[in-house]
């Protein structure tokens, strides 16, 4: 029989359920029904196909569709049972003892809307909430458990971008040099995948891109675009020519056992011109002034604000985090098993910042026709500010 092991420790994992099953307690919330493999992967240890159920108080269980065997050496539950359909759940509770849910939580944030009137069916006499900000709320803050991975993959995303001066040459291609990174970050032990919570909102490793094609805009909510490919995907790496006297962007994600760290350096073949010159060190300068004043209890948007401010007297006001009426409007995003986690530094956010957060802090500068500069770190909110777990020199890279 095949081993599966299993990664999340088993007092990581019953300190997650506590602290959920208080906030069920607190907002008279019976039980909670987890669909998505991310969330079900925070509280059960296992992504396998399948249903878990959370009661206010109590033992979970745990319903797989696939793969039963796996998810039950992978999660460790003692209620694991294989179940072919979700018009099989209430029975199933039942027989397990519990009663039906007055006030049954479902994560409406990402459920579509023909999962959400086929839970109304099969619940028929139960309230229907949504429980996805408690989640997303809890998930924001990092155990220590949580910051001991994310510093490993931040270790690995330094080592990538080391490994940059020795993959990257003038004249190739952008999508070329993407697949020999691609390469050495899979040898690291990347996982491939990068989750998103958003929807219809994917990535692939990340934003490889040179000269003006760092600045071609696209639909992904970030401050670089890039043409692709092919226009079914139409952002990251393309056949542009990576040249000299550039900025070359690379701003790639790490995912190691889970979990993410973000990560933007400048390289650049030869001399840069001042004004990006001079942007790039405007961006570090917003960066530090951030480090310090992100402390637990600054408000995100407030810090938005801030950096908004900061850029506006550089004179980058145009410029900064895109450019036109449709340039993003955050500044960086909370991180962990997902990209965009909260807290976001983001235009009129109250969300006040809690020791033990991760944020992808991302100032840049898009300059049309002649690419992007800028930077962007892992940082962990302590009592004293932001901790970078990503430490290769935040300065522009000459090769």
């Amino acid at each position: 029989m095949i081993q599966y092991g299993r990664s999340t420790p088993v007092a990581e994992q019953e300190l997650r359920i506590e602290d959920l099953q208080e906030s069920l307690g607190k907002n008279k919330v019976d039980g909670v029904l987890i669909l998505q493999k991310v969330d079900l992967f925070y509280y059960s240890g296992t992504a396998q196909q399948g249903w878990l159920y959370i009661p206010e108080s109590g033992d979970l269980l745990l319903m797989v569709f696939k793969d039963y065997e796996r998810a039950r050496q992978e999660s460790g539950m003692s209620r694991v049972v294989s179940l072919v359909s979700p018009k099989e759940i209430p029975e199933t509770l039942l027989a397990f003892g519990y009663g039906m849910p007055k006030n049954l939580g479902l994560e409406l944030d990402v459920l579509s809307a023909n999962q959400y009137f086929l839970f109304q069916e099969i619940f028929p006499h139960s309230n229907i909430i949504d429980i996805s900000f408690h989640i997303r709320m809890q998930r924001a803050v990092k155990s220590e458990y949580e910051i001991g991975l994310m510093r490993k993959a931040s270790q690995m995303a330094d080592k990538l971008a080391a490994k940059v001066r020795d993959i990257i040459e003038p004249g190739m291609t952008e999508i070329q040099f993407a697949g020999l990174l691609e390469a050495y970050a899979r040898s690291l032990g990347h996982q491939g995948l990068i989750r998103m919570r958003m929807w219809d909102n994917d990535l692939f490793y990340g934003h490889i891109m040179a000269g003006p094609g760092a600045a071609v805009p696209s639909c992904l909510a970030s401050p670089t675009g890039g043409m692709g490919v092919n226009p079914s995907i139409a952002q990251g790496p393309g056949f542009n020519l990576i040249k000299k006297n550039e900025p070359i962007l690379v701003d790639y994600v790490f995912c190691l056992n889970g979990y993410l760290s973000d990560h933007t350096r400048i390289y650049c073949f030869g001399d840069l011109p001042d004004d990006l010159l001079r942007a790039h060190d405007a961006m570090l300068e917003i960066q530090e002034k951030v480090k310090q004043e992100a402390i637990p209890g600054s408000v995100s948007g407030q810090l938005y604000e801030m950096m908004i401010s900061k850029a506006k007297a550089k004179g980058y006001q145009d410029n900064f985090m895109g450019t036109g009426d449709r340039k993003i409007r955050f500044t960086g995003h909370g991180l962990g098993l997902e990209l965009d986690e909260f807290p976001f530094i983001a235009k009129d956010q109250t969300l006040a910042l809690e020791k033990g957060m991760m944020i992808a802090l991302e100032p840049k500068v898009v300059f049309p026709e002649k690419g992007v500069v800028g930077i962007e770190n892992s940082l962990l909110v302590t009592d004293n500010g932001l901790e970078s777990l990503t430490t290769f020199c935040d300065k522009i890279t000459i090769l």
